[in-house]
């Protein structure tokens, strides 16, 4: 009788075996590059003063502030320590790894408000590293107190793996960011990864000489409006491909791939119109949707309509072809003058911060993407779909 519990003791199966948490680990990168560029933002008239960059740590407290830039320091670091405390998971938990995400968000606060002092439309503070820290202290304690449900007990993980190949985390997180990719205002709908406009104003802050990378590749060439309109459409149509197959490509086959391509387009729409509320006027939350944005919306669903159910291999490869087009378009046509005159209107004021993190995300999210798509290691199928 004890011989044989003995036997069925040692085939019982082994507890399951806590995983770190990918995702959170690649949120936690682009997180910390974003609130990089964001701190550094404009990237214009770096200078040296003269003084020691960490001066500033012993200087009186400022006089002038609002309670708008305490909040929003406060608040830019909170998923900064959370993220930190569910990136250390499994290794550290509790106090260890609430110390040591509160210490590292004091570091990265101290080291960029110490850069802040070489640019001159930025003020270091010493205000602004408490409330940055105090942000990073209440992230810590929010993420010790999701660690159990989100990554030991955890619907939604184990939704992810019904729904969604082994290898999905890194696109996931990619595919999450192309909603807050459009918080930025952009000449197209949809245009991502126009980066010969801000190369050139890099350039020419460097060199203190106007340099127009764009009008290089043009030249006299003129562009009509009725050709605006039309690369409007286009581009729409392929930056709205190419995000949506991006998602798709990681599903598996029994997904609501129609579901979950709604639900991706319904958030960036949502975020496109929230965020014209607030840059400009609540009347203007739909100004960008145009008549040719509206016809690169309904050929974009035309060819969704023929990709969404085309197999994991096929849709990758569409996707990548829509992005490099779509960004090799973006960054071949000269400035839309009916979008810079729309920029006049935008005063970026105390949304300096959250303008150079929308326009990080808005500049990089097709090279990411791209990233995603090429890499070996993702472009395994799903387990079970084909």
């Amino acid at each position: 009788m004890s011989e044989s519990l003995i036997r069925a003791d040692s085939v019982r199966p082994a507890p399951a075996r806590t995983r770190a948490s990918a995702s959170a680990r690649i949120a936690l990168g682009f997180y910390a590059l974003l609130i990089v560029y964001a701190s550094c933002y404009p990237f214009a008239g770096w200078r040296d003063t003269g003084l020691l960059p960490w001066t500033w740590l012993t200087e009186p407290m400022p006089r002038y502030w609002t309670g708008f830039d305490l909040v929003v320091n406060v608040i830019g670091y909170v998923p900064l320590g959370a993220l930190l405390v569910l990136a250390l998971y499994p290794q550290l938990r509790g106090l260890r790894a609430m110390t040591i995400a509160t210490a590292a968000g004091v570091l990265l606060a101290a080291v960029l408000e110490s850069l802040q002092s070489y640019l001159p439309s930025r003020v270091p503070s010493n205000l602004d590293l408490m409330t940055n820290v105090l942000g990073a202290l209440i992230g810590a304690l929010a993420g010790e107190l999701l660690r159990e449900p989100l990554l030991e007990k955890s619907w939604l993980r184990s939704l992810r793996e019904h729904w969604f190949s082994d290898q999905a985390s890194r696109g996931l997180i990619i595919v999450g960011l192309w909603p807050l990719a459009q918080l930025y205002p952009q000449p197209y709908l949809f245009g991502h990864g126009q980066l010969l406009p801000t190369l050139s104003s890099w350039l020419s802050d460097w060199t203190e000489q106007p340099v127009d990378l764009v009008q290089l590749v043009w030249q006299d060439i003129s562009v009509s409006i009725e050709q605006y309109l039309l690369a409007e459409v286009i581009i729409t149509a392929l930056g709205m491909t190419g995000a949506v197959l991006t998602l798709l490509c990681q599903a598996r086959r029994h997904a609501p791939r129609v579901l979950l391509a709604i639900g991706l387009m319904m958030a960036a729409i949502g975020a496109k119109a929230l965020a014209h509320a607030v840059l400009f006027a609540p009347d203007d939350a739909f100004s960008w949707l145009t008549p040719s944005a509206a016809s690169g919306l309904l050929v974009g669903a035309v060819m969704l309509g023929g990709l969404s159910f085309a197999p994991p291999v096929a849709q990758r490869r569409a996707g990548m072809f829509a992005l490099l087009l779509c960004v090799l378009l973006l960054n071949m046509l000269p400035s839309n003058p009916y979008f810079l005159l729309t920029l006049q209107e935008w005063v970026q004021g105390k949304f300096l911060n959250f303008n150079g993190a929308a326009q990080f995300l808005s500049l990089t999210w097709p090279a990411f993407a791209l990233w995603f798509l090429l890499h070996p290691t993702h472009r395994q199928l799903p387990a079970g779909g084909v």
